[in-house]
């Protein structure tokens, strides 16, 4: 991996207090996995940043190395790593992405 992709994907993270490495975008998600986080953030009215993996190889292989983390997508709130699809919508579907996020200080009360 790149020093200029680990640069780009730090930069990213910093940036966005929620940053979604994504295949596609939130707009025209390009796999099942990628489109849920979406669909979960969206639905909470969660602001976020995306990254599209796919348009760069060098942060495609390079988010797994950061991460140490072997898939995608990747949600990544305050500089920390939450997961993936499986543990976002695990927190979401047990109601403790909503509390996690507001506690967080990027999602406002309800």
């Amino acid at each position: 991996m790149t020093d200029t992709a680990q640069e780009t994907i730090k930069s990213a993270i910093d940036q966005n207090p929620v940053m979604l490495f994504m295949k596609g975008t939130p707009q025209f998600p390009q796999c099942g996995f990628s489109a849920a986080v979406v669909q979960i953030l969206d639905y909470l009215g969660a602001e976020y940043g995306s990254m599209n993996v796919l348009a760069d190889e060098g942060v495609r292989s390079g988010i797994k190395t950061f991460s140490d983390w072997p898939t995608i997508p990747q949600l990544y709130v305050k500089g920390e790593f939450v997961g993936g699809c499986d543990i976002v919508r695990e927190m979401f579907e047990k109601g403790e992405l909503r509390p996690y996020l507001q506690e967080k200080g990027v999602l406002e009360a309800a």
